[in-house]
This record gives structure tokens, C-alpha cells and sequence, in this order.
């Protein structure tokens, strides 16, 4: 399971880029990068929560070794 998301964090990231490369060049129309927008928010929202929960398992993971080492 811990595969599956840490595939579909980097295919996010991916697609992010994907769409920043298409918005750069400005060759589509204005609806269709207001969709290519909105759908990067969301991939960017997306990314954000997975890295936070990261960020909370690895300072509980810290924390189980700190309390390891004191004992």
C-alpha cells in the first residue's frame, strides 16, 4: 500500500510538471488552462498532504527512538 502512494506522490509531481510546461508555453486556450490550472491545485494539494503525513510519521518515528534511547 505504502508503494501505491508514494507511486501516485510521484506521478502527481509529474503531472504537475507536465501541466507547468503546457501553461509556460501558452499555446492553449484561456479554458483550457483555467481546467490544466485547477486540476494542478488539486495534484499541489494532493502532494501537500501526503508530505505532511510523511512529515508526521518520521517525527513520531523520531520520537519512538529518542524515547528508546533515554530508557
Amino acid at each position: 500500500m505504502a508503494k501505491k502512494k508514494e507511486n501516485s506522490f510521484e506521478s502527481s509531481l509529474q503531472r504537475l510538471q507536465e501541466i507547468s510546461d503546457i501553461l509556460e508555453r501558452g499555446e492553449i486556450s484561456l479554458e483550457e488552462s483555467i481546467k490544466l490550472y485547477e486540476e494542478g491545485i488539486n495534484l499541489a494539494k494532493n502532494c501537500y498532504s501526503t508530505l505532511k503525513e510523511a512529515e508526521l510519521k518520521v517525527t513520531e518515528i523520531k520520537k519512538q527512538f529518542e524515547n528508546g534511547l533515554k530508557q
